[in-house]
């Protein structure tokens, strides 16, 4: 199978985003929210995943996970993207992929960019695509996230995609109806998803996309036994 085939009902393709990271210019920063256990670290894994297979290479960044866990998410993706072909056997996309934990407690601006100039400087790898999953919004201010877009400015990232949780009992939005507890940071975020279940459908509500082929407000199917996006 080739490469070209996978990304087609891919998220990044679905939503006109693969110019970020195939030849476009201005970074972005990017959201997945909903609540606890509904598909975010999925829907992020096809992100890292279309930007592997454009020959970028992506760091994903796994907050209070371990390793083999986040590695299970690639394998079970490309399997169902692949029809049961691993990951492990497609080398190219491999090398395009690092994963990095840290415990909920210790992670920090600070020391992820220790531990990736590390890498950079030993020439062992440089990303060009970030996932961080498992951020604390609610124990996090402006200012630090902030910095982690300075941080993606200053490194040459293309784009970096975050996960946060909402709570069902939390009613507090913004204006652009981004929930909390990310509705007083939205603005950092130029594309912002919500996953969000709806009897037996579950749907991906584009809240905000300035770069997007389609508009805010549009929503994007998934199939709810893989959270793969479904083919028009």
């Amino acid at each position: 199978m080739e490469n070209n085939e996978l990304i087609v009902n891919n998220p990044l393709r679905a939503l006109g985003l693969e110019s970020k990271v195939d030849g476009g210019i201005q970074a972005m920063m990017g959201l997945v929210m909903a609540r606890a256990g509904l598909g975010k670290t999925a829907i992020l894994v096809q992100f890292a995943l279309d930007c592997m297979l454009l020959g970028n290479k992506v760091l994903h960044v796994a907050i209070g996970e371990g390793v083999d866990k986040t590695r299970t998410w690639y394998d079970d993706i490309l399997s169902l993207l692949t029809d049961g072909e691993k990951i492990s056997s497609i080398p190219e996309i491999m090398k395009n992929r690092m994963i990095m934990t840290f415990k909920e407690s210790s992670f920090s601006k600070a020391l992820l960019e220790e531990r990736l100039d590390d890498l950079v400087k030993q020439n062992i790898y440089k990303p060009e695509c970030l996932i961080i999953d498992g951020y604390d919004f609610a124990n996090n201010d402006k200012e630090s996230l902030e910095g982690l877009r300075n941080f993606m400015n200053d490194r040459g990232l293309k784009m970096i995609w975050f996960s946060a949780v909402s709570h069902r009992d939390d009613k507090r939005v913004s204006l652009d109806g981004v929930p909390a507890p990310c509705h007083e940071v939205d603005s950092l975020f130029e594309t912002v998803l919500l996953i969000k279940p709806v009897g037996d459908l579950m749907k991906l509500d584009i809240l905000k996309c300035d770069s997007c082929k389609l508009d805010p407000g549009t929503t994007l199917m998934l199939d709810p036994s893989t959270m793969l996006i479904k083919k028009g």
